[in-house]
């Protein structure tokens, strides 16, 4: 089990990386659970770029200001500029994003966009779209059903993965591992994330000592319908806003507007944190207004939306529709550079929503999610094909750890979402982080399988840099 490049992941990360990697390479992705299973399937809104040389500017500007201050500058003007590149890609290489009657790219406005610049397929489906897309072109194998639990690193290098499998532990050696696994959902009691999405990989890199930065920058979605018993919300696209949707209170009232003059179209933690604060001053009950939509529009530009709606019962876009904040995108991660090396660790990379590349700052901006996962993982593969060691000696590793140590704990699970939702959520204070952080560490304290530890040490990692992180600063909002 010898590999050239190990993927650890199959979103739009680790599927762009596999399609840049030449069919001679010998190639494995890794997959916890269905294909399907991830969060860019669930990608609504779509994907952010420079519409041209002369857009360059403005998308790095309003990327930056929407990441208040702690972006990398390089990467976002990395970023953008290779933005035009990875879209022409795709679409010459057959993927179709939506276009007017006269065959013409459409472009939507999301929050914080100074113009439209965001591509969109399927009307509402960009990243199920894109996601099958990338699953047709991959051409290389892909493993089901395995979860990675193990770094093989020695000597600041890594020589490959220990997979859980059939409730068996196996090592996969690889000359190159990419880590594109994703982002911590499942560590909140409400988020729009992937049931598999649940923070393992970012627990793993603290136990082996990785880097992870900006923790505690948490994006929250200001609009996700959350009357369900389901952990996974139903997320409303922040296209709706972007085309004419209104959030108001009960009495139809438009209240954001007393938070941010740009009422919807502000950045998303201001909307999060207005509908939050709105709530607790008055009481009132928060919906998405659609009556500005024209029915048979909204039905082709929304589908999706439309039907799942429709299905339970919803008359859209006639009626409203209530909606809270919940848990959306890991802005922090794994810290890496701008070709998505993991730093003083030889032949590791990170890319998409696992990763800290530094484009999103304090605060990402409106689906350069998508855009981040292409342009980065790009550059990993770039990165790699020059630096491949073809002659490279595997170190051997064992496997001592008993299968039965990764057991899981559902209640225990269920009692870190309570903590992270109520006390690391949308507005935080100094009490309650500091209980937060009291709280996982008797979790750490008891007798818990690995997979629970993963878990309990990454939100205690969000925690501290919760702790450490003074002022407020981005979707960081300290109340007291």
């Amino acid at each position: 089990m010898r590999y050239d490049v190990v993927i650890v992941g199959a979103g739009v990360a680790g599927l762009f990386a596999a399609m840049h990697l030449p069919k001679n390479l010998k190639v494995l992705l890794i997959n916890k659970r269905e294909t399907f299973k991830c969060n860019t399937f669930y990608a609504q809104g779509g994907v952010a770029l420079a519409k041209d040389e002369n857009d360059i500017p403005s998308h790095i500007e309003d990327t930056l200001n929407a990441g208040d201050g702690l972006c990398n500058k390089e990467a976002v003007e990395i970023l953008s500029k290779h933005s035009r590149e990875v879209i022409d890609e795709l679409i010459d290489a057959g993927f179709e994003f939506d276009k007017d009657t006269h065959g013409h790219l459409l472009y939507t406005k999301e929050a914080a966009h100074s113009t439209n610049r965001i591509l969109h397929a399927g009307g509402d489906a960009t990243g199920r779209y894109l996601h099958h897309f990338l699953l047709e072109k991959n051409p290389h194998p892909m493993l089901f059903n395995v979860r990675v639990v193990d770094l093989l690193i020695k000597d600041g290098e890594c020589f490959g993965v220990t997979v859980l499998e059939n409730r068996k532990l196996r090592n996969i050696y690889a000359k190159n591992v990419i880590l594109a696994s994703g982002g911590v959902g499942s560590l909140y009691e409400y988020h729009t994330n992937a049931p598999t999405i649940s923070a393992d990989m970012q627990g793993l890199c603290l136990e082996k000592g990785i880097k992870l930065e900006n923790m505690e920058m948490m994006q929250f979605h200001p609009t996700v319908f959350v009357d369900s018993n389901l952990a996974q919300k139903m997320l409303l696209t922040e296209a709706l806003r972007g085309e004419g949707a209104t959030i108001v209170d009960q009495n139809g009232y438009r209240f954001l507007f007393e938070y941010d003059k740009r009422g919807e179209l502000a950045s998303r933690d201001i909307v999060s944190r207005s509908i939050f604060l709105y709530v607790q001053k008055t009481g009132s009950k928060v919906y998405l207004d659609l009556s500005n939509f024209d029915e048979l529009f909204f039905s082709k530009r929304f589908p999706n939306i439309y039907k799942r709606f429709k299905a339970i019962g919803y008359d859209l876009p006639n009626e409203r529709i209530p909606i809270s904040p919940a848990f959306h995108y890991a802005i922090g991660g794994i810290k890496t550079d701008t070709f998505a090396r993991v730093p003083n660790v030889k032949n590791l990379y990170a890319v998409g929503e696992v990763a800290s590349t530094g484009v999103h700052g304090a605060n990402r901006l409106a689906s350069n999610s998508l855009l981040e996962g292409l342009v980065f993982s790009k550059r990993a593969v770039t990165d790699i094909l020059k630096m491949i060691d073809k002659d490279k000696k595997f170190v051997e590793f064992g496997v001592t750890e008993d299968v039965m140590s990764y057991k899981e704990d559902k209640a225990k699970k269920n009692m870190l979402r309570d903590i992270m939702w109520k006390k690391v959520g949308v507005i935080r204070t100094k009490k309650g982080l500091f209980e937060a952080k009291e709280q996982i560490q008797e979790l750490l304290n008891e007798k818990i399988g690995r997979l629970l530890r993963f878990r309990l040490l990454t939100a205690k990692k969000i925690v501290e840099d919760a702790i450490n992180r003074k002022e407020s600063i981005g979707v960081h909002y300290i109340l007291d």
